[in-house]
C-alpha cells in the first residue's frame, strides 16, 4: 500500500512539473491585446516566421526583450536561406602582404574627399526612406518598402550587433552596385577575390540610444533610422580566395574610387568615418 502511495506521489509531482513548464513556455496564448515585448510575438512574411522573444528577469511578472544580438542569432538559426547561403563561407582573415595595384588619385585624402555633412544624409533619408521602426516586427511589416539583406556575391553582411538587415530598394541596389563595381575593378587590375563588408544597416531608436553609450559619433537623429543608409568597412574585406592577395591599403583606396564614382553620379552622400573605419553612405533618389 505504501509503495502505491509513493508511486502516486511521484506521478503527481511529475504532472505538476509538466504543468509548470507548459504554463511557462507554451500556455501563454497569442492574445493580440498584449504589448510588444511582454509575450512571444510571431510575425509571418513570405511563408516564413520571424519571432520577437522575451526572457524572464527573475522578478515575478516582469520580462525584458532579448538582447539584439540574441534576436539576430535566433533569426540566423531559423532562417533556412541563411543556412543554405554559400556566400556566408569565407576565410577567417585576410592574407598578409599582397600584390600592389594602380590606384587613381581622388584629389585629396579620403577623409577630406568624403565629408558630406550629417544634415545632407538625414535630409535625404527623411525624404526617401521609411519612418523609423521600433522593432523587428515593424521592419517585416514594412513589406515592399524595405528589402532584407543576405550575404551575396556583391557583399558580405557582418554579424550585426546594433542594426537590422533591412534597406529600402534604392539603398540596397546602391550597395549591390558598389560591391560588384569593386569586384570588377579588382579583376580589371590584375585579379583578387574579395568582397566588401557591410557593418551597419537599419537602426531603431532604441538601438541608436544603446549605440550612443559606446560610440560618441552616433547621434540621436541618425540616417540609419530610415533604411537608406549603410556602413562599409574600409579596414577589413572578405577574402574568398588567396590566389591573388591584395594589400588592405590598396583595397581601401580602390573602394574609395568606386564610392567616389557613385557619388559623382548623384547616387549617394558619403562620410568617411575615421574612428569607425567605414564609409557611411546614404542613398539618393
Amino acid at each position: 500500500m505504501n509503495r502505491i502511495k509513493r508511486h502516486t506521489l511521484k506521478l503527481m509531482g511529475a504532472l505538476a512539473v509538466m504543468l509548470v513548464l507548459w504554463v511557462s513556455f507554451g500556455g501563454r496564448g497569442d492574445d493580440p491585446s498584449n504589448d510588444i515585448g511582454s509575450t512571444p510575438l510571431q510575425v509571418e512574411k513570405n511563408g516564413k516566421t520571424d519571432t520577437e522573444i522575451t526572457k524572464d528577469t527573475g522578478i515575478a511578472g516582469e520580462t525584458l526583450p532579448l538582447e539584439h544580438s540574441e534576436v539576430l542569432a535566433l533569426l540566423s538559426t531559423s532562417d533556412t536561406i541563411k543556412k543554405q547561403n554559400r556566400f556566408e563561407a569565407h576565410f577567417d582573415s585576410m592574407p598578409g602582404g599582397g600584390v600592389k595595384m594602380k590606384i587613381n588619385y581622388l584629389g585629396g585624402s579620403l577623409r577630406r574627399v568624403f565629408n558630406d555633412s550629417n544634415y545632407l544624409h538625414i535630409n535625404t533619408a527623411e525624404r526617401i526612406g521609411v519612418r523609423p521602426v521600433r522593432s523587428i516586427r515593424e521592419a517585416w511589416e514594412a513589406g515592399a518598402a524595405m528589402e532584407r539583406l543576405n550575404s551575396c556575391e556583391a557583399y558580405y553582411l557582418d554579424n550585426l550587433t546594433h542594426s537590422l538587415p533591412y534597406l529600402v530598394p534604392e539603398a540596397h541596389k546602391l550597395l549591390a552596385d558598389i560591391g560588384m563595381a569593386f569586384r570588377d575593378s579588382l579583376k580589371a587590375r590584375g585579379g583578387g577575390d574579395y568582397r566588401i563588408k557591410v557593418t551597419s544597416v537599419l537602426r531603431t531608436p532604441r538601438l541608436v540610444k544603446r549605440l550612443r553609450r559606446r560610440n560618441r559619433n552616433a547621434v540621436d537623429t541618425s540616417a540609419h533610422l530610415y533604411g537608406t543608409t549603410f556602413d562599409i568597412s574600409y579596414a577589413k574585406f572578405i577574402c574568398d580566395s588567396v590566389t591573388t592577395p591584395r594589400t588592405q591599403e590598396d583595397m581601401k583606396n580602390l573602394l574609395g574610387e568606386v564610392v567616389f564614382a557613385m557619388r559623382q553620379q548623384g547616387r549617394c552622400y558619403v562620410k568617411y568615418e575615421h574612428k569607425q573605419a567605414c564609409f557611411h553612405i546614404t542613398a539618393r533618389k
